[in-house]
């Protein structure tokens, strides 16, 4: 069995599997031109200029049958995305021919790329830090203009530029308390501890302002988990095809219609909602509906924001006043529906019930005050979100971890100052704050942080 390594030419299909008008079939590495150049017939591709696309065909050599018509992108090393030689043969899109394409180029000498193996050879290279290659799978995966502009902003390095800065003047201080250890007749201890405090505190300034953006970040990323909740038959799977601009949820005037959660993502004002619109909470006696409500009330505890649909046009109910009570404590907008009808549910009885935020008044059947609620959802969240797309917002949950374990490590280095500690301990402390920054870029990340990262990408990428 041949040795799986780093320097192997590799080739992987990188478009999305399934009929299309195009695929493409990714090489890279030290033989993928010579690889690319055996199975092609038109130009010798081993003579051509960089960044050129050259028209032919695939041949398999050994049956001498044609397989397709292409047209083939040579790049040389080192403009490329993994800084070795990258071939892409640009074939018409289907299951059939792209497969045969790939188990070609595998038959003349390439190895299957592992998930993310061309993104992490462009780390090993050199050409990106691990801050930007998770925001390649960031930018993919983007469900709302606005994660995509967050994601662009660290595909340019402006977070790797960051914390790199920050570790040089980490570097700066402790290369400054060596000389002072080695040399103590030209030291004086106060002004070296001195100069340590003064550079955690302007540090761990810099990554508390970083880890002030995670909520935003976090849920421009994943999406803000809401849950859409009322008794039955308040409109609340109406209320989910408004949002969804589509019917997909069931919707009747009997109760007890939805029976399940249902999950969906939408854009809000650039906001990616994660909705969950549940089945009615409320007592019954039929097995699949307790189901349903017991998965409600499950799908409640997690989510990020509430929107509980109360029906305006008829008194609070029992299970009203429980929902009312039930998520007191959370993020929540009350919406009174059915704003069509004769209003009977009013302010008063809801501040009565301890309701402090005045609830919006909608007809989802009329399409009436919807636009508010989009409002308020986005600036309950992203207040102000225009002005912060130039800002850097942290959103990995890795790099969230090691931001909150750097800041630990400078809360460790002032601490011991302040408890008088010689500075070569304290020195540790800010050497562990340098160590987790270098992680976040991969600069001092393991190894197999760095495979595991990895594999989580799409294969092709």
């Amino acid at each position: 069995m041949a040795t799986v390594t780093e320097y192997d030419t590799i080739t992987a299909i990188s478009t999305p599997p399934g009929e299309g008008a195009i695929s493409i079939v990714r090489l890279s590495g030290e033989q993928a031109v010579a690889l690319a150049n055996r199975v092609f017939r038109g130009a010798d591709l081993t003579q051509v200029a960089s960044h050129t696309l050259h028209y032919g065909h695939i041949i398999d050599p050994a049956a001498h049958e044609e397989l397709d018509e292409v047209m083939v992108a040579v790049m040389r090393a080192p403009k490329t995305f993994t800084r070795e030689d990258v071939v892409e043969i640009n074939c018409h899109g289907g299951i059939v021919s792209t497969n045969r394409i790939l188990q070609l180029l595998l038959a003349v000498g390439a190895r299957m790329a592992e998930p993310g193996e061309f993104t992490k050879r462009a780390f090993l290279n050199g050409r990106i830090d691990l801050t930007q290659a998770e925001s390649v799978m960031d930018l993919i995966r983007a469900k709302t203009d606005a994660a995509m502009k967050v994601a662009l902003n660290q595909l340019d390095g402006n977070l790797e530029h960051l914390i790199k800065n920050l570790r040089q003047e980490i570097l700066q201080v402790l290369a400054q308390v060596e000389v002072n250890i080695d040399y103590p007749e030209y030291d004086e201890e106060q002004l070296t501890a001195q100069m340590l405090r003064e550079k955690a505190e302007t540090v761990q300034q810099e990554i508390s302002q970083l880890l002030a953006t995670a909520g935003q970040g976090k849920i421009l990323r994943e999406g803000l988990a809401t849950a859409i909740i009322g008794r039955p038959n308040v409109g609340k799977s109406s209320l989910l095809n408004y949002l969804l601009h589509e019917d997909k949820a069931i919707v009747t005037d009997v109760a007890g219609t939805t029976r399940d959660v249902l999950e969906e993502y939408v854009n809000v004002q650039g906001v990616p909602l994660k909705l969950i619109d549940t089945a009615g909470i409320h007592d019954t006696e039929d097995k699949v509906e307790k189901i349903g409500v017991a998965r409600s009330k499950k799908a409640l505890a997690s989510a990020d924001l509430i929107i509980l649909v109360l029906n305006g046009s008829e008194p609070l109910t029992a299970a009203d006043r429980e929902l009312l009570q039930l998520t007191s404590q959370q993020k929540r907008i009350i919406v009174l529906n059915k704003a069509d009808l004769q209003a009977v549910t009013t302010q008063t009885e809801l501040t009565a019930l301890g309701v402090t935020s005045a609830p919006l008044v909608v007809s989802v059947k009329d399409q009436a005050g919807l636009d508010r609620l989009e409002t308020t959802i986005k600036t309950m969240f992203f207040g102000g979100i225009e002005n912060q797309q130039k800002d850097i917002l942290v959103s990995n949950n890795r790099q969230i971890g090691l931001l909150r374990q750097a800041q630990q490590a400078l809360h460790d280095v002032l601490a011991g100052l302040d408890a008088g500690l010689p500075v070569d301990l304290v020195q540790i402390d800010m050497t562990n704050c340098w160590d987790k920054l270098g992680e976040i870029t991969g600069e001092s990340a393991p190894d197999e942080l760095i495979t595991q990262l990895f594999s989580q990408f799409c294969l092709g990428k």
